[in-house]
Parts: C-alpha cells; structure tokens; sequence
C-alpha cells in the first residue's frame, strides 16, 4: 500500500523480510538521517523519517491497482498453508529488520552520532510496506503490540476487510478510495474479489464510527480516475475522515509498463483537484501540500500533527 514520495525518493521493491514479515526504508529515511529533508508525513503529522519503520506483516495482495510500482506476477493472496508468526514476533523482526537495514549509516560521516541513535530507537511503524495488511489474521493484537512498545502506528488498508478494521485501532488508520464510483474502481484497482467495491463502501461505514484518527488516500492518474470530484467528496463524506490525502501517482517500477508518464499529473493539477474536491466539503476548511512529493492534505484544522509527537520522547 506504501507508494514512493516522488521521483528522487522512490522505495526500491527489494527488501528485508523474515517469513512473512518484511521492511524497507525509502529515499527519506536516508535524508533525514543526514539532515537532508523529511517526507511530507513530517509536514502533515509530525512523523520524523530517520524513526519511522515501513513495514507489512504480509507480502501478499488481494488487488492489483494499475499505478502500483508492484510487480503483479509476483503477487498472490491465497493464504493457504501460511504459518502466521504471533504480533509479539512480528513487532520483534520488524524493529530488528529495521535496524540491520540502518545499520550501515553508523559509519557514514554524514550522518551526526545522535540522529543515528534515534533511529535506532523507531518512534513510529508505518504498516504499510507492501500487500494488504487485514490479510494478517492477527492485525488488530499486532497494532496494540507496537502501542505496547510505544510505537505510535499508521495502518494503510485498500478497505476489503471491513470487519478487521472495525477491530483495528492504530494511531491513524488510512483507506485507500481510488475510484468515484464502480465502473472506474473496476478499472483501477483490479480487485481479485467480487464484491470488492461494496467491502470498500462498508469500509467507509466503519471510518465514520472509528475513535482514532482517520484518512482516506487517493492516488489521482491522468486520464484514468481524475473526474467527478464531487463523486469523490460524497464518498469521503460518507467516512467523516479527519484528513484527506490527495496524491500523484509517481511513473516508478513496474507501473512504468501499464501506465504512460503522462498518466502522472502536475502538481499544479493535484492542487486544482483537491480545491474542487474541497468545494465540496466545506468542512474540511485547511488545504495544505507538499510539492515535492505531489500531495495536497484536507483538514478540519490547521494542527493536524499526531498529539503525542508534538513533545518526542
């Protein structure tokens, strides 16, 4: 579900992984780690890269969204015969996965000692690497296994398992809604299950009833779901999110054989839609964005940083 946060920044799809646990630093990591810059998820929420792990406690798909950098062939999501590591042993392989794929900026000169240091100590799990995170029979114990840890967690879901999320309570849960209506979602996503669409609509359900903070995710591509913004905005409504992301797609990875460069959009239009799609949602009064990464933010308000990484430990 993670996707890169712009052309000099792009996640490589080779990874770290112990069974079915995997992780991956991106080109931010990296950055922030020489003090060169922090993803827009600092920006908008005060997520700090160098402390971030992105991780997944499953390396499998149930869709196959054509602006996925992912190699479809690679990709399954029977689960059959899978022998699922308890959410204890998941937190520990992903914070040991993490620091072996640090490990290695210790002896950068680049990099100041105590930065290093911090990031030997994550603060903060993206659970949104690769495949579909509610595929992990175990997901809502594994989100409150890193809170245990004090991990604050961003889960990233493309909404097909409505029923484990309405289970999960991560520090920001995120859906993915990549479609105005059925007819695209069909085109877009390619979803391996049937009722996929509807499971997405039930979904939005759950959102508006959540506690925690929510998200919905849209990657926007040319000449494939960027229309009825007011479509969008409806669907949105229906979740009574706190945020709203509004994302490019990025011409990277194995995209670059089902897509045209042109099909990613300017940054420039990514702010035009979103103001349109924020014309529908006066509620959500705060347009923010990050060019860099090509990515507009509606919110209720102008803090929108995660409370308890206002004052890090």
């Amino acid at each position: 579900m993670s996707e890169s946060d712009g052309p000099k920044q792009v996640s490589s799809p080779e990874y770290h992984s112990e069974n079915h646990t995997a992780a991956q630093t991106c080109g931010w990591t990296a950055n922030s780690l020489r003090g060169e810059g922090t993803c827009y998820k600092y920006a908008f929420y005060g997520i700090r890269s160098h402390r971030c792990i992105q991780m997944t406690p499953v390396v499998r798909c149930n869709e196959r969204c054509v602006f996925c950098w992912r190699d479809h062939a690679g990709h399954t999501y029977e689960l059959d015969g899978v022998e699922w590591d308890d959410p204890e042993a998941v937190v520990d392989a992903s914070i040991r996965l993490q620091k072996k794929l640090l490990s290695g900026f210790g002896g950068n000169d680049d990099v100041p000692r105590e930065r290093f240091e911090e990031a030997m100590d994550p603060q903060h799990v993206a659970i949104s690497l690769d495949g579909e995170p509610t595929l992990y029979p175990h997901l809502p114990e594994l989100v409150e296994a890193f809170h245990d840890r004090g991990l604050t967690t961003f889960l990233v879901s493309n909404g097909t398992r409505p029923d484990v999320l309405r289970e999960c309570e991560p520090t920001q849960l995120y859906v993915s809604v990549d479609a105005p209506e059925r007819a695209t979602f069909e085109d877009v996503v390619g979803a391996m299950e049937a009722d996929a669409w509807e499971k997405l609509v039930e979904t939005l359900d759950v959102l508006a009833g959540k506690d925690c903070r929510t998200t919905l995710r849209t990657t926007l591509v040319n000449g494939e779901n960027m229309q009825n913004p007011d479509w969008y905005a409806g669907l949105y409504g229906r979740a009574d999110p706190d945020f709203v992301e509004l994302k490019a797609y990025m011409h990277v990875g194995h995209s670059r054989g089902r897509l045209d460069r042109s099909a990613m959009p300017r940054h420039e239009d990514v702010l035009d839609f979103a103001r349109e799609v924020q014309s529908h949602l006066p509620e959500h009064s705060v347009l923010k964005d990050q060019e860099q990464s090509s990515v507009a933010l509606l919110a209720r308000e102008e803090d929108t940083w995660v409370e308890s990484l206002k004052h890090p430990s």
